[in-house]
């Protein structure tokens, strides 16, 4: 599989909401800016996609295109406002969404399903689990094979390729008063924080998903990420205020191959 690599990225760091526990994240009286290093996206075609999820507590497979299982990933090919639809035959879009986003990535969707000149994707927006349609003539369709398994009670991480498993490593997740919601996401944007050593670690993906008990955190919508750490002690533990913590070197073998639109799936278990 090749992968495309993608501009370095402006972005406000402490604008992503929801990652570290009160008290950890930047202060917002001096926003911190980091660069992305190579976010990627994937840049093989494909056709028709569905989606399934057998055993809720085992891994969610994207049975996709015509290759087998992976992901489908739409990226919007023109700078602007990319109309949403709730369906193919509505003539009127019922939001947009602006290409880049505001940290300068591309504005990318997971794919659900392939209707021909429409696909139907995640979106990420409130609530969690929202879907629309977009033409086919508006993005490109690429296939990848990552995906993202977290696991809250057991404080782990898989991260699959294929059927290969690339990495398994403890995290640190949210508190029990601020929960990640369990479901599936995925990867919207990579960004690397100014200072390796803060709070974000040395890099951040922020996902589709969004806290449903923080509307806004620290000037920022809520937006759920996984991200390194200053802190290895809290790894293991429950300690963030939604986003899922993990270990500096681990996160940065992620940050070299992970494209934009890797499905996250989170569990309860």
């Amino acid at each position: 599989m090749r992968l495309a690599r993608s501009a370095i990225l402006l972005v406000l760091i402490s604008a992503a909401a929801g990652c570290a526990a009160p008290g950890d994240e930047p202060r917002t009286s001096s926003p911190d800016e980091g660069r992305s290093p190579r976010p990627q996206a994937a840049t093989e075609n494909s056709s028709t996609v569905s989606a399934a999820n057998d055993d809720e507590t085992g891994p969610t497979v994207f049975q996709v295109c015509n290759t087998g299982p992976g992901s489908c990933v739409a990226t919007v090919k023109t700078k602007g406002d990319q109309a949403i639809f709730d369906h193919p035959s509505d003539s009127d879009s019922k939001l947009t969404l602006h290409n880049p986003v505001p940290s300068g990535a591309p504005l990318v969707f997971l794919v659900t399903k392939d209707l021909g000149d429409w696909v139907e994707v995640l979106l990420p927006i409130r609530p969690n689990g929202s879907t629309g349609f977009v033409r086919k003539t508006d993005v490109a369709i690429a296939h990848h094979q990552w995906r993202i398994e977290v696991f809250l009670e057991s404080l782990r991480i898989e991260v699959w390729n294929g059927d290969s498993l690339f990495l398994e490593a403890p995290v640190g997740v949210a508190k029990d008063n601020t929960p990640t919601p369990e479901g599936v996401y995925y990867t919207t944007e990579l960004l690397r924080p100014p200072d390796p050593n803060g709070p974000y670690g040395v890099y951040a993906y922020g996902l589709s998903g969004f806290s449903e008990v923080l509307e806004t955190f620290r000037g920022g919508p809520g937006q759920l990420g996984i991200h390194g750490t200053n802190d290895p002690a809290s790894i293991g533990r429950k300690v963030s205020a939604g986003c899922i913590r993990m270990r500096n070197e681990d996160i940065a073998r992620l940050a070299g191959v992970l494209p934009l639109g890797t499905p996250v799936t989170v569990h309860d278990a």
